[in-house]
């Protein structure tokens, strides 16, 4: 369960490690979204959020996955942590944007499925 947990996480950090740096490098129409997007949100062009991004999502992935990997002590904790912060995310951003695509559902449901798994091996490790 571990490994399927260390590559949710990696797989998350690809993405936000790319979405977040194009943002940050052209925050007026990043990956051809446009800053009408925002139109609700705090933000008038993507660079905050592509720093969100880039920062909590894609390097606290890569974290995660590497506390995994090296089983640091508190290493199921922090992947959890990480699984509540992708599903913040999503939602937050489906809230600002006001719209739900394919891809939020699945990051959702990534979010999710670490959440889950990461219960399931804490719960574990308590019983022994």
């Amino acid at each position: 369960m571990k490994k399927i947990l260390v590559f949710l996480h990696v797989f998350v950090s690809l993405g936000a490690l790319y979405g977040g740096m194009v943002a940050i490098r052209n925050p007026y129409n990043p990956l051809g979204a446009s800053v009408e997007l925002l139109e609700v949100s705090p933000f008038s062009n993507f660079f905050i959020p592509g720093v969100i991004l880039f920062v909590i999502v894609g390097l606290g992935n890569i974290f995660a996955a590497l506390c995994l990997k090296y089983q640091f002590k508190f290493s199921l904790l922090i992947s959890n942590l990480l699984g509540w912060a992708l599903i913040v995310w999503i939602i937050v951003q489906c809230i600002m944007m006001r719209t739900v695509n394919f891809l939020h559902i699945i990051y959702f449901v990534i979010g999710l499925v670490v959440v889950l798994i990461s219960i399931k091996l804490i719960l574990d490790s308590i019983g022994n």
